[in-house]
């Protein structure tokens, strides 16, 4: 017997075994059930996602001895249908069937009643491929076809079907079918196959078939036929001429180290394999749009291809601007595949636009900067050498060569090492801020909280045991509260005694807080140490306390310590090792 593709010989055979889909197989069982069947259908959606499937069905629904609504697979309707032999069953492709001469071969079979079965049903595939005049000539006969008579017209373009068409189907849009069903699907397939199986590998077939079953189906048939039984990444990688996660990542790395050379050895290396360098465009976008979406949302559960910690290393590599810059790079070139004959060479280009992006070399030819310094006073009473001019210079001109990039970081360091000021006389010297609840200007308070147990000597650390009972002791409902708000902290960003404290806090987001504690969650390393240094207590208290109205100690802590702090306040949870939940084991100062 030949052999027989996992698409077909997995083929559901009932509504009950369809993947997905689920809102047209309801509405047609209760078609089915309730006697309101249509005359024709019009089932759209992208390929492999169970059109022709549907209308077979509905077709066995149809044409069961049992009745009408059944699906027995064992009378001879129902078998004669599965094997595709049903004198009362038409499938016709319109993509070599378009022409006027075969819809009126059609046309003249419509009037003749059934052979074997209740319903006379043309499935016409790909109808979309219909000339003008074809779909003319079918056009009366759709709208009023003979009682024994359904058609079902199946598209992946429904955009190119005439609107009188249209009008006179019943239309039901098929939609890619879900992650979860295709893996449930091909987890039978392979149990009723006997194969072993990774859940990565699957992972990945799923990513290849787009939403397709058939697809799916047809990537897992070929990897099996290679893989002789056995079902792993490293297959299907071979197969499909595909770089692994760890590859990716890795020329990803050397694009933002500015690695040129490594980048062309990894070119050349995926030309000698025959890398499928469209793919590898599009899974590069991906994993960049992944890394912007954790860069800026913190939330793991929007990640598409990578994992938690390969998104975190990745987002610390680069800048969210570079991310973006980096992104539209490789869409232009997406874009630009269309126009070219060979990929390559464009691939090369734009790896050396993004190294050049993601290496941060901006070279630019040193400037001089001019220091001007007054001149001693001895120096002025000499008698100058040069009697006759009249505008005698008195100040010496010193150049030195320094960088305009150098220069402004810099001063951007002098700028955010700066303390935050704070109130000498508070009587004199209120903020003309308002209270959330009222219009009441609020002072500034030179007596901040301080939580015991942290170091006290230039900058507050708080320690794991006391962070444990921290988190503990956090409430759900004061976080919501400071998060909900927080924007408003911005309000404070250009005040001139609180605006290096407002600015700092509103580059963060609030991890945890308590009636007297707020953690929050920066993004880079050297905002944690501003935050965290004694000077700048104050001044972040008064900036919480005027906008929300409490005194809190505030603490920073990095994305790195917040996973870590969360991996192990959950591994305690789970060995229920957690702390006793007592706000009073948090004692403070400075009240």
């Amino acid at each position: 017997m030949a052999y027989k593709a996992l698409y077909r010989t997995y083929r559901p055979s009932t509504f009950e075994e369809v993947a997905g889909q689920q809102h047209i197989v309801k509405t047609i069982k209760n078609a089915l059930a309730t006697g309101k069947i249509a005359h024709a259908y019009l089932f759209a959606g992208p390929r492999g996602t169970g059109k022709t499937t549907m209308a077979k069905l509905l077709a066995k629904a149809l044409n069961c001895d049992e009745g009408i609504g059944y699906q027995c697979n064992n009378c001879k309707n129902c078998k004669a249908i599965m094997d595709g032999n049903h004198p009362d069953v038409l499938e016709i492709d319109a993509a070599s069937n378009n022409g006027v001469d075969q819809i009126r071969d059609i046309i003249d079979r419509v009037k003749y009643g059934t052979i074997l079965g209740r319903y006379k049903v043309y499935i016409i595939d790909e109808v979309h491929m219909l000339s003008t005049g074809a779909f003319n000539a079918l056009l009366k006969t759709l709208e009023e076809p003979p009682e024994h008579v359904i058609f079902i017209l199946a598209t992946t373009e429904p955009h190119k079907i005439l609107p009188t068409i249209l009008s006179r189907c019943q239309r039901y849009d098929f939609t890619r079918v879900s992650e979860g069903d295709i893996k449930e699907r091909i987890k039978t397939i392979l149990v009723e196959e006997g194969v072993t199986y990774v859940d990565d590998a699957i992972n990945l077939i799923i990513s290849l078939a787009d939403g397709g079953m058939r697809d799916a189906l047809s990537i897992l048939d070929q990897v099996l036929t290679y893989s002789a039984g056995n079902l792993n990444v490293q297959d299907i990688l071979e197969v499909f001429a595909l770089e692994s996660t760890e590859e990716k990542l890795a020329l990803i790395s050397s694009v933002l180290d500015g690695d040129v050379n490594d980048l062309l050895d990894r070119l050349k290396n995926y030309v000698r394999k025959g890398t499928d360098i469209k793919r590898l465009t599009n899974d590069l976008l991906v994993m960049l749009k992944d890394a912007l979406i954790y860069q800026t949302a913190f939330n793991e559960q929007y990640l598409e291809v990578l994992s938690n910690e390969q998104a975190y290393e990745l987002s610390n590599k680069a800048e969210t601007s570079k991310f973006i810059k980096m992104i539209e790079i490789l869409m232009e070139t997406l874009k630009d595949y269309k126009n070219v004959t060979a990929i390559n060479p464009l691939f090369e280009i734009a790896l050396l636009k993004l190294a050049t992006v993601g290496a941060e070399k901006e070279q630019e030819l040193p400037r001089p900067r001019v220091m001007v310094f007054p001149m001693a006073d001895k120096e002025k009473s000499s008698p100058s050498s040069i009697s006759d001019k009249k505008n005698i210079q008195e100040h010496t001109i010193i150049q030195e060569t320094i960088s305009p990039i150098d220069l402004i970081k810099k001063e951007q360091e002098q700028t955010m090492n700066k303390p935050v000021e704070t109130q000498q006389n508070v009587e004199n010297d209120q903020v003309s801020l308002f209270d959330m609840s009222g219009d009441t200007p609020m002072a500034l308070d030179e007596n901040p909280i301080y939580l015991k147990g942290t170091d006290l000597i230039d900058k507050y650390e708080i320690d794991s045991s006391l962070m444990l009972k921290i988190l503990v002791n956090s409430k759900k409902e004061i976080k919501n509260t400071l998060t909900n708000d927080w924007t408003k902290i911005k309000k404070l960003c250009a005040h001139p005694k609180l605006g290096v404290a407002a600015t700092l806090l509103a580059d963060g987001h609030v991890l945890v807080a308590s009636n007297k504690v707020v953690i929050i969650e920066q993004q880079f390393e050297n905002s944690v140490s501003k935050m965290n240094a004694k000077e700048n207590q104050i001044g972040l208290q008064n900036v919480i306390n005027n906008i929300f109205g409490k005194k809190m100690f505030v603490y920073g802590v990095t994305r790195a310590q917040s996973v870590d702090l969360q991996r192990h306040y959950t591994d305690l949870m789970q060995l229920g090792k957690l702390p006793k939940k007592e706000e009073s084991i948090l004692e403070f100062e400075g009240e």
